[in-house]
C-alpha cells in the first residue's frame, strides 16, 4: 500500500462528509461563536489519539501477545459492522441530546478517531513497520482533509442538506464493506500460510 492508498483508506473511514451532520447535531448546545474553536479542539484530540495508536500500537499488541492475523480479522469485522451502520442507519438515529459542550466524546472519538480508523492504523504499522513515515504522512493528509471539511461543516450542511449527507455516508459505507472484506480475507490468508 502506498501513501495515496493509505490516505484514501483513512479518509474513507473517517468519513468527513458523512460526519458533517453528526458534528452539526453535536454542536447544538455550543454558542455559534465558539463552534469553530470546539471543532478545532476536537480535531486535535482525534489527531493525538490516532498518533498514539500509530506509534504505540505495536508495543500494545506485543504486550497483549496479539498476532497480525487477529488484527486483520478483527479490524475487518469492526470495519464491516461500521459500514453496515453507514449503509443501513438505525431509524431511531442514536444521538444523545445534551445541554453541555462535547469534550472528546463523541466528536473526537468515535466520530473521527473511531475503532475502525485505529484498527486500520494498527494493521498498516504492523504489516509494514519500516514504512511508519509513510503511514504518518497518510494519516496527516487524511486528517488535514477531514479537518478542512469539518471546519466548513456549517456551510457544507447548508449545501448538502440531509439527503445529500445520507447519500455520501451510504456511498462511503459501500466502499468500507469492500475494504473490510479484503482485510478479513488478508487475515485468513496469513493464518492459512502459517
Amino acid at each position: 500500500m502506498d501513501i495515496l492508498s493509505a490516505t484514501l483508506l483513512l479518509l474513507t473511514i473517517m468519513d468527513p462528509l458523512g460526519n458533517v451532520a453528526n458534528f452539526i447535531s453535536g454542536l447544538q448546545p455550543v454558542p455559534l461563536e465558539r463552534r469553530l474553536r470546539v471543532i478545532a479542539r476536537e480535531l486535535l484530540f482525534a489527531l493525538a489519539i490516532m498518533l498514539g495508536f500509530l506509534f504505540c500500537g505495536r508495543w500494545v499488541l506485543g504486550l497483549l501477545h496479539l498476532k497480525e492475523e487477529a488484527l486483520f480479522i478483527s479490524g475487518g469485522i469492526v470495519l464491516f459492522l461500521i459500514a453496515l451502520k453507514m449503509i443501513f442507519p438505525d431509524a431511531r438515529h442514536e444521538t444523545e441530546e445534551t445541554a453541555t459542550e462535547p469534550f472528546i466524546v463523541p466528536l473526537a472519538t468515535p466520530f473521527i478517531a473511531g475503532p475502525s480508523v485505529l484498527a486500520s492504523l494498527l494493521v498498516m504499522v504492523n504489516s509494514q513497520p519500516e514504512a511508519t513515515g509513510k503511514w504518518l504522512a497518510a494519516l496527516l493528509l487524511s486528517w488535514s482533509i477531514t479537518a478542512a471539511v469539518l471546519l466548513l461543516s456549517p456551510l457544507i450542511a447548508r449545501v448538502l442538506k440531509q439527503k445529500g449527507s445520507m447519500a455520501v455516508e451510504r456511498l462511503m459505507g459501500m466502499l468500507l464493506v469492500l475494504i473490510s472484506v479484503q482485510m478479513f480475507l488478508n487475515g485468513l490468508e496469513h493464518y492459512m500460510k502459517r
